[in-house]
């Protein structure tokens, strides 16, 4: 029998599976996902996963099945869960942007406020915020779950919708606008709150927390290293928009420095011809797996 400590860990199934799966490998975790199996399988002997919907990660983490887990805040605070929260991890299944659950009626339409709602329908799977919502308004609506494809309800089944958009081009299309913006949502590693107290399991969830926002924060962005003469430094320097300062290491000669920086990726083309112009020799760019802020 092993005696290998484990950590249970939900990985979100469906829209954000992929991107998740991804970004752990840029962390340094491979998960292996295959056919309908709910468990796949990872090269971490400490870890177990577990594939469960980001709506229902947060009751199976409070309840203590699993220790952690990925889903967004929005399904943590449909049902009020108690977890902990650990990190945000902005990220998603287009983007590395947040979502917004937002208020939307036809384009047509009368309504130009949440007040103007008042009796009317209002479709989502965010029932329990959106009720939330409405009441704190004190504007009375009948909320109703929708199983799909929210989009298309208004006018005929529903006079309005609360749904999750990142680019709002899905809205645009079925021929609906935004009114208001319920909440912004960004993915969380949260954990059980007793698991959270246990000294191993800590440690192994901050681990991926760190790893998993160092994957994050190199996206979108590279490394640039760079010979200088100290004369010309003044001038490279000002080229340079750093996510810090430099790093400048003198070199055996001593009129010449080397430069190590990380720059956004848009910027390359732009920069590497004015340090050139600069005096800058040997520029080398070089892509970013990780970076720990």
């Amino acid at each position: 029998m092993s005696d290998v400590k484990k950590l249970k860990l939900g990985i979100p199934k469906g829209s954000l599976q992929d991107a998740t799966i991804a970004l752990f490998q840029r962390a340094g975790w491979n998960i292996y996902a295959s056919g309908r199996s709910y468990f796949p399988t990872i090269d971490d002997p400490e870890i177990e996963c577990m594939l469960v919907r980001a709506q229902e990660m947060a009751r199976y983490v409070e309840y203590g099945a699993l220790d952690a887990g990925l889903t967004g805040n929005d399904w943590v605070l449909e049902n009020e869960h108690k977890v902990e929260y650990v990190t945000s991890l902005t990220y998603s299944k287009q983007s590395r942007q947040k979502v917004k659950w937002v208020l939307a009626v036809p384009e047509d339409s009368p309504y130009q406020k949440a007040e103007d709602l008042a009796g009317c329908i209002i479709a989502t799977e965010l029932v329990e915020f959106t009720k939330r919502y409405f009441a704190s308004k004190n504007i009375p609506v009948k909320v109703e779950f929708s199983w799909g494809a929210t989009e298309v309800k208004p006018p005929t089944l529903a006079d309005a919708i609360v749904e999750v958009t990142e680019t709002g081009s899905s809205l645009r299309a079925n021929r609906l606008r935004i009114i208001e913006t319920l909440m912004e949502s960004e993915t969380q590693l949260i954990a059980n709150q007793t698991a959270f107290k246990d000294e191993w399991k800590q440690a192994k969830i901050n681990n991926l927390s760190l790893m998993l926002n160092a994957a994050i924060a190199a996206q979108g962005r590279v490394g640039l290293m760079l010979n200088a003469r100290k004369a010309d430094l003044r001038e490279i320097l000002a080229v340079l928009p750093a996510l810090n300062s430099p790093t400048v290491s003198q070199l055996s000669d001593e009129q010449w420095v080397a430069l190590n920086t990380i720059l956004e990726e848009p910027v390359v083309r732009d920069v590497i011809p004015r340090l050139k112009a600069a005096g800058a020799t040997g520029i080398v760019e070089y892509p970013l797996s990780k970076v720990v802020l």
